[in-house]
Order: C-alpha cells, then sequence, then structure tokens
C-alpha cells in the first residue's frame, strides 16, 4: 500500500510547463516527479530507505530552475 505524504505543483496550468513532485512511502521512500501532463508527461522515479534521504531529493527538484512558483 501506498501513502502519499507531500505532493508539490509549481502552479503552472498547461501540458509542457506542468511539473508535479510526490513524496510516497510504501515499505521505501519513492520520489515521483512529473513534467508534462498525465498523458505525455515524463516520469522519473527514486526510491530511498529513509525520509531524510527522499526529503533531500525532493528539496533538489524543488530547487531546480522551473516555471512557476512550488505549492504544497
Amino acid at each position: 500500500m501506498q501513502e502519499v505524504v507531500r505532493r508539490y505543483w509549481n502552479g503552472v496550468w498547461g501540458r509542457l510547463r506542468r511539473r508535479d513532485v510526490w513524496l510516497v512511502r510504501q515499505t521505501r521512500w519513492t520520489v515521483v516527479a512529473r513534467a508534462g501532463d498525465t498523458e505525455t508527461g515524463k516520469v522519473p522515479r527514486w526510491e530511498f530507505e529513509t525520509e531524510p534521504e527522499a526529503v533531500h531529493m525532493v528539496e533538489r527538484l524543488l530547487r531546480a530552475d522551473t516555471a512557476g512558483q512550488w505549492r504544497e
């Protein structure tokens, strides 16, 4: 069973510029980052053993230079 612990989006609507980042906990922590919309977007995933490692990746993704402002 997956639990979405936190979810962020950059506040930009549109297929090409929207960005989403999820912090998901299963038995391991998973960070999911989507670029674009649900149909055509790219969805890389990273898995971590601990929450601090996963949160560090989320912070790196949120610091990336993207359009809009991140919202939780």
